[in-house]
């Protein structure tokens, strides 16, 4: 008996002593994702994620892309970068850290379905929403709702019309080069003729346009949306050649925690992941998932038989040309 119990000791201790030799990496649901989307749709998503997974303890921090990518770097000098996931919309960045090695090789399930525009990604980053730009105008200073871009250079935009800062705004910066790719350069000497401008970021030059500084804009999808609700004078037309930004998603290729990035990631493209996507007014990645009609978007299929193709991987390593052919044109 004295035997027996001495085993059942010694077992008990060795399990103990296993545990704790096997818990140096930290909860078995731990997930960190790093992201720019607006807080309501993220912790709408995240909070989706976790009743569909119980057993993962998700943090979230949510900044602009550019403050996260510097934390990123700072982590990376570090030894150690902490998040898991990225999700962003500036595209330049998933290509830079491609090309330094720092994704992980990820193809999520179901990612033969996706409306996907990004070239050259070679499996790294996919995006798991589809932006749009288009002109954001002040419904009480414009009367007839700009049908093309070429409108901007009547006489109603004079004086009026501005874009964001490419060298800050990323959005602006891949809204500028399809517009070039479409346009020429001749486009935005036509625009600085007619008086448009250079403005901060995209929440700064949409702001105008609502409160009548400006007649219209280069405008994202959710900013304009969010600054209508709220009862402001402006809307979103969309020209027939249409201006449509992924947001990538990416994996770390050291991240600790590779397991559960791999089942968020999974489950951003995801039907129900993509239809609470869609009701905050931005193109979703899947054809059967619809916007609401209240933010007059055209369909996913629609919107990328209109879209201004562009070598995203080129626009990427041309940013600082693409910035300094605006500012040398509008400046």
């Amino acid at each position: 008996m004295r035997k027996l119990l001495c085993v059942l000791l010694l077992t008990a201790l060795l399990a103990v002593l296993l545990t704790a030799c096997g818990d140096k990496s930290g909860p078995t649901g731990s997930l960190n994702v790093y992201t720019s989307m607006k807080d309501s749709l993220i912790m709408t998503l995240v909070d989706d994620f976790v009743a569909k997974n119980p057993d993962i303890i998700v943090d979230i921090k949510v900044a602009g892309a550019g403050t996260l990518m510097s934390q990123i770097e700072d982590e990376r000098k570090n030894g150690k970068i902490i998040a898991d996931v990225l999700w962003t919309s500036e595209i330049p960045d998933f290509y830079y850290m491609k090309n330094e090695g720092l994704l992980l090789h990820y193809t999520p399930a179901g990612a033969e379905n996706i409306r996907n525009p990004l070239n050259n990604t070679d499996g790294y980053f996919f995006p798991a929403r589809l932006g749009t730009m288009g002109i954001a105008y002040n419904t009480q200073l414009v009367s007839t709702p700009p049908a093309s871009w070429h409108d901007l250079l009547g006489p109603e935009f004079a004086n009026g019309f501005a874009i964001a800062d490419p060298s800050t705004s990323g959005t602006a910066l891949m809204g500028v080069a399809m517009l070039k790719n479409a346009f020429g350069t001749e486009f935005f000497h036509d625009l600085k003729a007619n008086g448009a401008t250079i403005g901060q970021g995209s929440s700064q030059v949409i702001e105008a346009v609502a409160t009548g500084e400006l007649a219209a804009c280069l405008a994202v999808d959710y900013i304009t949306f969010d600054k209508a609700a709220t009862g402001a004078p402006i809307a979103l037309a969309y020209p027939p050649e249409m201006i449509v930004i992924p947001s990538p998603v990416a994996i770390f290729k050291d991240s600790v925690n590779l397991e559960n990035a791999k089942k968020f990631t999974d489950y951003l493209i995801s039907q129900d992941a993509q239809k609470i996507i869609a009701s905050t007014g931005t193109l979703p990645i899947l054809d059967g998932v619809t916007v609401p009609k209240n933010y007059n978007i055209p369909p996913v299929a629609e919107a990328m038989a209109r879209i201004i193709t562009i070598d995203n991987a080129g626009a990427s390593l041309l940013k600082d040309g693409i910035v300094d052919m605006l500012l040398n044109i509008m400046r």
